[in-house]
């Protein structure tokens, strides 16, 4: 399918195609993108799983929109893509904003998908978390390193944050100020409109919901209730703040495959 409303573009978003085997569609965070939110575990899903990563308008080589984006709209084109890729029938992987996206593609498009995995996610944004998108909008004007320290003092987990030397602090903040995706307003902006409390209940294929409890931006709470909107879904907790592929890359990753392997009825590429 094309894409008007985004951008005027009639291409797909820019996304790679990875491995063989069941599909795995990934939807990734707000500001971020497939290879910033899933790069420490993509060659291991790869190995198992047919990887189909999708970035948003304005990140990796996909354009940026000329208009806010729409949660419809983004879940659509991410299903449209997987199926164009080959894939008639998927789970989703879905990171911190990528969370809603995965659970509109599956409620508007329940004969594709197969499973949810939804990872550091909400259902929509509590006070504490449209201050930080305010923030975020804000300094995305200004300074990028100061952004970027913001980022880095509400996401990372204290445990993580703390182990951290000078040296690999202020490399860590200036690599985040260089990753910034130029699409990052119209981002932040759609993370603030999600609301998917109602289509909950409608959701019955089977469902992770994995909650990084240090996390600043998206508290536990937020996953917790996503857990017990959603029928059936299990909950794991990890120790880790939203950066989950840095802090906990490898029960990150283990909790998934584990979940991909027992739990989810996976379609066929």
């Amino acid at each position: 399918m094309s894409v008007p409303n985004v951008a005027g573009m009639t291409n797909h978003f820019a996304h790679v195609v990875r491995g063989s085997g069941p599909g795995l569609l990934l939807a990734h965070g707000g500001g971020g993108g497939v290879e910033g939110n899933f790069g420490s575990i993509l060659d291991d899903l790869a190995r198992t799983h047919t990887v189909v990563g999708p970035d948003y308008p304005g990140s990796g080589a996909t354009p940026r929109s000329s208009e806010p984006l729409d949660l419809d709209t983004v879940a659509d084109e991410l299903v449209s893509i997987a199926v164009d890729a080959g894939l008639e029938r998927f789970a989703i992987l879905g990171y911190s904003l990528g969370t809603g996206v995965a659970v509109r593609a599956a409620t508007r498009h329940p004969d594709r998908v197969t499973g949810l995995i939804l990872t550091a996610g909400f259902t929509k944004p509590d006070n504490r978390l449209l201050l930080a998108v305010d923030i975020w909008r804000e300094l995305l004007g200004g300074d990028r390193k100061l952004l970027a320290k913001f980022l880095t003092f509400a996401a990372t987990g204290e445990k993580h944050l703390n182990a951290l030397s000078p040296s690999d602090l202020e490399a860590a903040i200036e690599g985040l100020a260089g990753f910034i995706p130029e699409g990052s307003p119209e981002h932040v902006g759609l993370v603030a409109s999600v609301d998917t409390r109602a289509e909950l209940a409608g959701i019955s294929v089977p469902t992770l919901v994995i909650a990084t409890t240090l996390d600043g931006l998206a508290p536990p709470a937020h996953s917790r209730e996503l857990a017990a909107g959603i029928p059936g879904a299990e909950l794991v907790e990890i120790e880790s703040g939203h950066g989950i592929g840095v802090e906990a890359r490898d029960e990150w990753l283990g909790v998934i495959q584990k979940f991909l392997s027992a739990s989810v009825r996976e379609g066929t590429n």
